[in-house]
């Protein structure tokens, strides 16, 4: 993984980066400079490091093409595995010490409000923070764009997709932290919404988890479906310990876990696991950006599989350049803000993230998706 990501850290410009003159932070005339404070490492490291690979993809090719009115875009990820106090030091560095122009595609919720007031304060963006929870779309700050779909959303659709099969008996497990305790709370807050009673929840320690306790919980209760909030390699530990029991319900998660990870992890034993999607399907080549992403990532290596964390990664990448692209030769923050809320809808087949000066939700698409003998999403 150091070796993946120290490529791709050269690859898109870091290696030989300028030094930051004039203009907003993070603006030269040759150069934008972007930051994340991303999970690289950790059980959610093996997923969250596709993010990374994805937006690069992109970057690559947007530099290749002459940038953005003539700038390289130079992305500096640092890895924060998941640690709040380290989310919070690595943009203290990127921010007051590296000047970047914006935060981009950080992860967590936890983290992302640990970070949100200092951004808010230095009237810095951060753009497209991988997090679905509902506080940073009820709550407006005009330096937060949010690219996916609220958690909420994913939650009213699996909810909605359980009464509609005759699917009564629900448990929840989920990590107790920021992220596994948003997940469940918009479960909770759907199935209220809908009068479906969920007995069942249990949390597991994300430092010390036992998930075997966990499965032989769900086993007692013998529900026709259990809902994960959890990712990674957290997820695929629960599902090995329930598979070990001779409980079987349906297991629903959320987005934010990649079938990459399930497969590997999981083999033939991910068949049925049912995922919320908030991307394009990558399976529909009629759609444009996923035809462009197929493409450039067989041109940069013939030999690569597609993967939906990587997609994911690359569609808010190419949302972000847009937004650098609308905000002109003269790019500053201002005009960032600008471009992105007067410039209207940004459409990718089904997808479209929409922003206003009162609204930066972004995007509300979601799907549902089971995963196939073949290992493949099938919407």
């Amino acid at each position: 993984m150091h070796h993946t990501l120290t490529t791709l850290l050269f690859a898109i410009g870091l290696g030989c980066s300028t030094p930051l003159l004039a203009g907003d932070s993070g603006v030269t005339d040759t150069e934008i400079l972007i930051g994340s404070s991303a999970v690289l490492s950790g059980p959610l490291g093996p997923q969250t490091t596709q993010y990374t690979v994805g937006s690069g993809l992109y970057f690559d090719a947007v530099n290749a093409s002459g940038g953005v009115h003539g700038r390289r875009i130079v992305y500096k990820p640092l890895d924060d595995g998941f640690d709040v106090k380290r989310t919070v030091d690595n943009t203290r560095k990127l921010v007051l010490e590296d000047k970047v122009f914006l935060l981009y595609n950080s992860t967590g919720t936890a983290n992302t409000a640990a970070v949100l007031p200092l951004l808010t304060e230095n009237k810095t963006i951060t753009f497209g923070p991988v997090t679905g929870a509902a506080t940073f779309r009820d709550n407006f700050n005009r330096y937060l764009f949010n690219v996916r779909a609220s958690y909420a959303a994913e939650a009213q659709r699996i909810v909605q997709q359980q009464l509609q099969l005759g699917i009564t008996q629900v448990a929840v497990v989920y990590q107790d932290d920021g992220f596994g305790n948003a997940l469940m709370g918009e479960i909770k807050r759907a199935a209220d919404a809908r009068q479906l009673v969920i007995p069942t929840f249990v949390k597991i320690d994300p430092k010390q988890p036992d998930f075997d306790a966990a499965a032989a919980t769900i086993l007692k209760a013998q529900p026709q479906a259990v809902v994960l909030g959890t990712a990674g390699l957290t997820f695929t530990a629960f599902v090995k310990a329930l598979n070990a029991t001779t409980a079987r319900p349906v297991v629903y998660g959320f987005s934010v876990v990649s079938t990459d990870v399930l497969n590997r992890e999981l083999g033939a034993a991910a068949r049925g696991i049912v995922l919320a999607q908030i991307m394009p399907s990558l399976r529909n080549g009629s759609v444009p950006v996923v035809q462009e992403y197929l493409r450039l990532l067989k041109a940069k290596d013939p030999q690569a599989q597609a993967s939906s964390s990587q997609f994911e990664g690359f569609i808010h990448a190419k949302l972000l350049v847009e937004g650098l692209r609308r905000g002109g030769k003269n790019l500053s923050t201002e005009s960032f803000i600008k471009g992105l809320e007067t410039g209207g809808d940004i459409s990718f087949g089904k997808f479209v993230s929409h922003y206003s000066p009162a609204n930066h939700i972004g995007s509300s698409y979601v799907e549902l998706a089971i995963l196939d003998s073949a290992g493949q999403l099938r919407y």
